[in-house]
């Protein structure tokens, strides 16, 4: 083969593992931001939840106080039934005694709905503790494995374009720009290969005498299609077997 050929091809490969490391990496603080934010989510989630349960506690006591304040106001008007002088004024004062326990009630009612709402706000605040912690663990760990991952990519990607600047010195200055040219204009794709008698890039079918010479990879040669640099790869034999029979007999 054609050392500029077999090198711009080698130098293909090696730029498009550049470039897929070089994605992942990009990648990486996004993924990382992700995890954060979820579990930053998860943390908010089980704050929000504290405070309500604080809040509902205040509003519970609040609520108490009310009850102080009206059952006191009840046995003020209590101590007035004595004082009464009139059955008129004495079915009025026990009209409001009944409205003020009336409110008691439906305050107490309160009080019981805020209870049954605090239990079940704190079993959710113990089950997401466990399961914050668990939580935390996870995203410190799939951190660490991204950062590791990270590390490795970076020092594959340090290793390939050191190589990267070995194959660039190794070819010719004609085929280095052109390889530049090529790889620019086609997002990275400069080199493809021809495979019967069609230009693997983009389809198109190549003349019968440039495959011809595509075949030898003893020319750089481009589609004239696409502008790809083309090379050709020798298909793998097929696989023959021989199949004997169920009755076949083995002979001595």
């Amino acid at each position: 083969m054609l050392p500029d050929l077999k090198n711009v091809i080698e130098l293909q490969q090696v730029d498009l593992k550049v470039a897929e490391l070089t994605k992942q990496i990009e990648s990486l603080p996004a993924q990382i931001q992700s995890l954060q934010s979820r579990l930053d989510e998860f943390i908010h989630a089980q704050e929000e939840r504290k405070k309500r349960l604080a809040a509902n506690q205040r509003e519970r006591k609040d609520l108490d106080g009310e009850i102080k304040v009206i059952q006191e106001k009840i046995g003020k008007h209590k101590d007035q039934l004595y004082q009464v002088k009139t059955n008129e004024q004495f079915r009025a004062m026990t009209k409001e005694i009944e409205g003020e326990e009336a409110k008691v009630r439906a305050i107490e009612d309160n009080i019981l709905e805020k209870m049954l709402e605090a239990e079940e706000i704190q079993k959710h605040i113990q089950g997401a503790a466990t399961r914050l912690e668990g939580e935390k663990a996870r995203v410190a760990a799939e951190i660490a494995r991204l950062e590791s991952e990270r590390k490795a990519d970076d020092e594959e990607r340090r290793s390939l374009l050191a190589r990267r600047n070995q194959i660039q010195d190794g070819l010719s200055e004609s085929t280095r720009n052109l390889y530049q040219r090529i790889r620019q204009a086609r997002r990275g794709m400069a080199v493809t290969e021809a495979r019967e008698g069609l230009c693997t890039a983009c389809n198109v079918l190549l003349r019968p005498q440039v495959y011809n010479e595509v075949r030898t990879n003893e020319v750089l040669l481009t589609c004239e299609n696409c502008g790809r640099i083309i090379y050709y790869v020798e298909p793998a034999p097929a696989q023959t077997g021989e199949a004997s029979g169920p009755g076949a007999e083995a002979t001595a």
